[in-house]
């Protein structure tokens, strides 16, 4: 049994949540009003035992909920925060930025509010047993490496196939790829894979709480590669929740030395939900205006946030210089250096399409030794990411 506290003094919303839940969780509620204190005197009216999840009803006040998450997120980060408002951009973002992990509309239909009520007591279970197991353990986590763009068509699933299997030839069997592009995934085509099982199976029952029954639900490619694929349809990417992410990511990072992820272009919810975990950012970026400066937008908000990946990788596809822009132009606009360098490329997106990483049939190529110097640099003989960049290009100083 789970149990949650609730910050409400919305009655029809009290009744809908009750029904939600059930006789199965047990829960306390406050009234809204509660969330004007600390939250050392919030957890003074607890009168049950530990918390799991703490909900933020409807008609709590946005600046007293967001300054108490953030108190909480610090106080208490076994606590996993969930808000019930009507979704908006800008609230979802300040809420994420104090500490909230999932935003749920206060009519969410009671069947989909309680799975996603439960998954987030099992992230908080998952934080309490990891932080158990990490002090008494010290268990090693693998590499989580994000592969992003704020725009799309600029070569991102491709760089993060291509990643995937040369990963796996570094280390066999130790590399998985997570399709979080839930609506228009195409890990599974870019990898020539049918997928028996998709993230929407393994998002619910055992699989998110046992390792050996999530990685049934992995389809393996030949390289030696693992993936887990996007939902078959684009309306079960709703069943998805960020907290649903972050569990099969903290489960994956405990089982494989490299997860890597394909992110959904922009910062959505679940983008934003998988940067605490990152322990690597790949930024993938085309060689005109609106990539660049969609780039320099998104690594803002994310400096704003907080959320930068302590390690950054620059990687600038369909490099040309008859585009009209050189790679100090792109530098300078992004306040980061460029590392890899992948040449306009024939082959590069014929390979996608094919299902055939470029890395994985080694034709030749002029973006093939980008590719594998992106690789190169999470192999075992891989610099620092303070180190110097000119490795990382392919080129002399």
């Amino acid at each position: 049994m789970s149990r949650f506290l609730v910050l409400t003094s919305a009655p029809e919303f009290e009744r809908h949540l009750a029904t939600a839940l059930g006789q199965v969780h047990e829960f306390q509620i406050l009234a809204s009003e509660a969330a004007g204190g600390s939250p050392d005197h919030l957890m003074a009216r607890n009168l049950g035992g530990p918390i799991d999840v703490m909900v933020f009803g409807p008609d709590v006040r946005t600046d007293q909920m967001l300054a108490l998450a953030a108190g909480l997120e610090h106080a208490f980060p076994d606590i996993v925060l969930v808000l019930a408002a009507v979704t908006a951009p800008e609230l979802t973002l300040a809420a994420m930025r104090s500490g909230i992990r999932d935003v749920l509309p206060p009519d969410t239909e009671a069947g989909r509010m309680r799975e996603a009520l439960e998954h987030a007591a099992k992230t908080s279970k998952s934080r309490k047993q990891g932080a158990s197991e990490d002090a008494s353990q010290n268990r090693a986590r693998g590499r989580v490496i994000s592969v992003m763009s704020p725009k799309g068509g600029v070569g991102k699933t491709t760089v993060a196939t291509n990643l995937a299997v040369g990963l796996a030839k570094l280390a066999p069997m130790g590399a998985v790829i997570v399709d979080l592009d839930l609506q228009f995934g195409d890990v599974a085509s870019g990898l020539g894979l049918e997928p028996q099982y998709t993230i929407n199976d393994a998002a619910t029952g055992a699989a998110s709480s046992d390792a050996m029954v999530l990685k049934a639900f992995l389809s393996r490619h030949p390289s030696g590669a693992y993936a887990m694929c996007a939902p078959r349809r684009p309306a079960d990417a709703d069943l998805i929740k960020p907290a649903h992410v972050t569990t099969l990511i903290n489960q994956l990072s405990l089982e494989f030395p490299f997860v890597i992820l394909d992110t959904s272009p922009g910062l959505g919810e679940e983008v934003l939900a998988v940067l605490e975990l990152a322990t690597d950012g790949v930024w993938v970026c085309g060689m005109d205006i609106p990539s660049i400066r969609g780039l320099n937008h998104g690594l803002d908000v994310l400096r704003q946030l907080d959320l930068m990946p302590p390690s950054n990788t620059i990687v600038l596809n369909f490099a040309d210089k008859r585009s009209g822009l050189t790679v100090q132009d792109v530098e300078a606009t992004v306040g980061l250096p460029v590392d890899i360098i992948l040449p306009w490329s024939r082959t590069l997106p014929f390979s996608t399409n094919a299902g055939v990483p470029l890395v994985q049939d080694n034709r030749r190529d002029p973006a093939l030794k980008g590719l594998r110097n992106l690789i190169a640099l999470f192999g075992p003989n891989s610099s620092s990411p303070a180190s110097k960049h000119l490795n990382r290009r392919g080129e002399k100083p």
